[in-house]
């Protein structure tokens, strides 16, 4: 039966951000591929533990509900460097974690970034960063996911998100006159252009899908008064006045939304964090999420020329 993608908000995951790898991932390390898939086999009928990611695309998942059973409003794909055989423990903890988690890729010691256009993906999260740089320098979304497995609320329904702006949701272009010019010539810039609105970034596209997802909950809100929104989407920023209007403009210009924003003019992120108490946090800047990965599931998209390697050092004519 033929299955169309093309309506639906698609996530590719790696086992590393849905599940806590840590044991198997130091066998790995430590003797090798071959001891790697034996304790794999061995361990095939233990569940993994939830890992990083595992409360955002539960709680995505849980979005389906507004929906038909056989029409999902949310498809999560696993993509892994796995083989088919030690997928096996993969699927199976899927299964044990009763997440509807159906399709998969398995390919051997490779990443599957490369088929994310041909399954619509506007994201793709891993915990291997060298995966994730390769598919964001394919132009592909992506985030690399950080730090150790939170403790989930089993008790809270929703599902907050949270974005930063430049190099996440819009390009890197104003970050870059920042960074050559300083504070006052971007804000100059900023204002100059308040009316134009920034070029997309890599996860405007998927902040975009997580709309519709809104806008149903909205329709469902509008029929049963006693529906309680669940999804709740924010930016914070380092952007403060002035420069928060073009942030704004953009928004609107793009045709997407978000619920609340915070400008904070370069207050630490993880204090805003421990409040807002977001289920997973997109920023391309690691001095940021250092912050923040002590107490929110963080991830790094490494878009943009902050994130680019640095150059070697010039070698002097002998």
């Amino acid at each position: 039966m033929h299955y169309e993608l093309a309506d639906r908000l698609v996530i590719g995951i790696a086992s590393s951000a849905l599940f806590d790898l840590t044991e198997s991932d130091a066998v790995f390390r430590e003797q090798g591929e071959e001891s790697y898939r034996a304790y794999q086999e061995q361990h095939v009928g233990d569940p993994l533990r939830p890992g990083t990611a595992f409360p955002f695309i539960r709680r995505l998942l849980s979005l389906n509900d507004l929906g038909d059973a056989d029409d999902p409003l949310v498809e999560v794909i696993v993509l892994s460097r796995n083989d088919p055989d030690t997928g096996l423990r993969v699927m199976r903890s899927i299964e044990s974690h009763q997440l509807p988690i159906s399709r998969a890729i398995f390919m051997q010691g490779r990443s599957p970034h490369r088929f994310m256009p041909a399954l619509n993906m506007s994201l793709f999260l891993s915990a291997h960063e060298r995966d994730v740089r390769e598919a964001v320098a394919a132009g592909l979304p992506a985030g690399h996911v950080l730090g150790a497995p939170y403790e989930d609320d089993a008790d809270d329904h929703d599902l907050r998100i949270s974005f930063d702006f430049d190099g996440v949701l819009a390009t890197d272009a104003s970050e870059q006159v920042f960074q050559e010019g300083g504070i006052e010539k971007f804000r100059a810039h900023e204002v100059t252009n308040a009316g134009v609105p920034h070029d997309a970034g890599p996860l405007r596209d998927f902040l975009a899908n997580v709309n519709r997802i809104q806008q149903r909950e909205e329709r469902e809100r509008r029929k049963n008064p006693d529906y309680r929104i669940r999804l709740h989407v924010s930016i914070v920023t380092a952007r403060n006045a002035p420069a928060h209007e073009r942030a704004v403009q953009s928004l609107k210009g793009w045709g997407v939304t978000v619920n609340d924003a915070f400008f904070l003019g370069g207050i630490d992120k993880g204090r805003i964090m421990g409040i807002l108490k977001p289920h997973i946090f997109f920023d391309d800047q690691q001095g940021h999420l250092a912050s923040t990965s002590r107490t929110t599931p963080s991830v790094h998209v490494p878009f943009g020329k902050l994130n680019e390697p640095a150059a070697a050092p010039a070698v002097p004519d002998a």
